[in-house]
């Protein structure tokens, strides 16, 4: 079993990877690339930084990137073009390597047989539990947006994940009355609590990136959970028939 695991999860992560890497090429790349702009610019140079980010092409944006990378604080980072490629790349094919073990995982504790189908259900439902819900109160952040304690906002994400995965589970599989419940409170009481909030709302970049971000971020992430389910079940159903 634990070779078909691994197997089933290798397979996934490459279809993952190739369909959310040519996402973010188009969606959440160009706006994360614009934002780095801002951040690093110097603030007498924001407004001009801003007419040029309205009217420059994705390839100008580009060079600008490259150029704040080896001009800006000395801290590492990827360059622009091949080297970011790859390193993206090989990011989304090991997250969708390890969701589709999650959701490998969670649909053998539930026991209920494994295919494409039922892989796509999990995969909706983990995308709501740890990507749709926690950006009510956490939101997707371009560079350069002001956060509260990165601890903080990890531990009130890491709950709400948990609480509405638990909440969903109940509602799905739960019966009764007390069950229906007790979902209801896990998934309103991260919310209830509150998220951390930032110390300012002063913003590096222009607002009207953030929304754009936020839709694409989601739409990205909704992909990785949905066909890191339909592969995973789709790819288990075939090679465990198979062994």
């Amino acid at each position: 079993m634990f070779r078909d695991l691994v197997a089933t999860a290798a397979g996934a992560g490459v279809a993952v990877c190739l369909v959310v890497a040519g996402l973010q090429l188009v969606t959440t790349g160009p706006l994360i690339l614009r934002a780095e702009v801002f951040e690093k610019a110097e603030p007498a140079e924001a407004p001009a930084q801003a007419a040029a980010m309205i009217t420059a092409s994705t390839g100008a944006d580009q060079r600008d990137g490259a150029a704040t990378r080896q001009h800006g604080n000395g801290a590492w980072e990827p360059a622009d073009g091949v080297e970011q490629t790859l390193y993206t790349v090989l990011a989304d094919l090991l997250v969708g390597m390890a969701v589709s073990l999650m959701l490998l995982g969670a649909m053998l504790f539930r026991g209920d047989p494994i295919d494409g189908r039922r892989g796509l259900l999990w995969g909706a439902a983990g995308f709501v539990a740890a990507s749709l819900l926690p950006s009510l109160g956490l939101p997707p952040e371009l560079p350069g947006t002001p956060a509260a304690d990165l601890l903080a906002r990890q531990t009130w994400w890491l709950g709400t994940a948990f609480a509405s995965a638990g909440g969903l589970y109940l509602l799905a599989f739960g019966t009764g009355w007390p069950s229906r419940i007790v979902a209801l409170a896990l998934l309103v009481a991260p919310h209830a609590i509150g998220a951390p909030q930032p110390p300012s709302q002063e913003v590096a970049c222009p607002a009207e990136l953030a929304g754009p971000f936020v839709a694409g971020s989601l739409v990205v992430s909704a992909a990785l959970w949905s066909l890191s389910g339909l592969a995973s079940g789709w790819l288990y159903r075939r090679i465990s028939a198979r062994g």
